[in-house]
């Protein structure tokens, strides 16, 4: 099972509780307000992180209020930070659809975001465990410091994959960890447990991010973005990263550290990277990490509810958006 659509479909009815809850919570009594988040509301995104605080509880538990709650809270955190970003980066469109900052404004965006933050910061508190609100506020600081390494990367041409991975560990696995924490805070799972799933998700979420890197080396619209988005905003990513450390091109190198690319210029460096294995050598990484990922999950309960979490991973590594 490699489909999100049939792993969904295992948990359909604790994911409309899931989005139920989220609606209720967001509303309020500004209609400007109001109408924002409906039309944000309106796509759903995969819904990966919920599900895996949904997953982790059925695995070591029972699913209950406070994991429909953990599961809202990372929902919204994560949202949050996507909201903020396509401020940070003028990002008009996301999933195929305006983004609010395209739709209103920056000034409304921004305050949409904040106001997801702290209905994220609720929805922990609503869990009375410290370790959910802790997991939430500690996740809001290394999403931020995240964005900041890349930033920091980019600007000092810092090219190393230790640097590249610790990115992608702040500002995307991060989030996967804290999700599976959540959902076993939850359900009263053990401190082993809790550590393997952890480094299971860790896992996840960096092939998650690889994935999402690669898409950047193709034209695709069913991906939502722009060939070569992230060279744009002067991010070198690891297919492209690998082929520099190994290839060792003098002109590919001071090309990719110039300021401004042109649109041919970043043409070009994708095309380098593709013709030298840099595409391979990511997928290769991502089969790497789901190799750990196997030996993991053997350590935890057997059973349908184990082999979801097989198969989410297969799923990241194969997605086509």
């Amino acid at each position: 099972m490699t489909n999100l659509s049939q792993i969904q479909s295992t948990i359909l009815p604790e994911l409309q509780k899931l989005n139920e809850r989220i609606s209720t919570h967001l509303r309020t009594d500004n209609a400007l307000m109001n109408n924002v988040i409906d039309n944000f509301l309106r796509i759903k995104g995969k819904q990966i992180r919920p599900i895996l605080v949904i997953l982790s509880a059925k695995l070591l538990g029972q699913v209950n209020d406070n994991v429909i709650a953990s599961a809202s809270a990372v929902e919204l955190l994560h949202n949050a930070s996507l909201i903020h970003d396509d401020v940070v980066d003028d990002t008009k469109t996301r999933r195929g659809t305006t983004t609010i900052n395209g739709l209103w404004d920056n000034h409304i965006a921004v305050l949409v975001g904040d106001f997801f933050v702290s209905t994220s910061l609720q929805e922990a508190i609503s869990t009375g465990d410290p370790r959910a609100i802790n997991a939430i506020a500690n996740l809001g600081k290394l999403l931020s410091l995240g964005e900041i390494d890349q930033i920091y990367n980019a600007r000092f041409n810092n090219l190393s994959e230790d640097a590249y991975f610790g990115v992608i560990n702040r500002k995307t696995a991060s989030l996967f960890v804290a999700c599976v924490e959540m959902g076993c805070f939850a359900v009263n799972a053990t401190d082993r447990q809790i550590q393997l799933l952890s480094r299971y998700a860790e896992l996840l979420g960096l092939c998650f991010q690889i994935k999402d890197d690669i898409f950047d080396y193709f034209d695709d619209k069913k991906i939502g973005k722009p060939t070569g988005n992230d060279l744009r905003e002067g991010k070198i990513t690891l297919p492209l990263l690998h082929v520099l450390l190994t290839d060792r091109s003098e002109p590919m190198l001071k090309l990719s550290q110039k300021e401004l690319l042109s649109e041919d210029e970043i043409m070009q460096l994708i095309s380098y990277a593709k013709a030298h294995g840099g595409i391979d050598y990511a997928y290769r990484r991502m089969e790497q990490l789901y190799a750990q990922s196997v030996d993991i999950l053997a350590q935890l309960p057997a059973g349908p509810n184990r082999d979801l979490f097989d198969s989410l991973f297969r799923y990241v590594i194969s997605r086509e958006n």
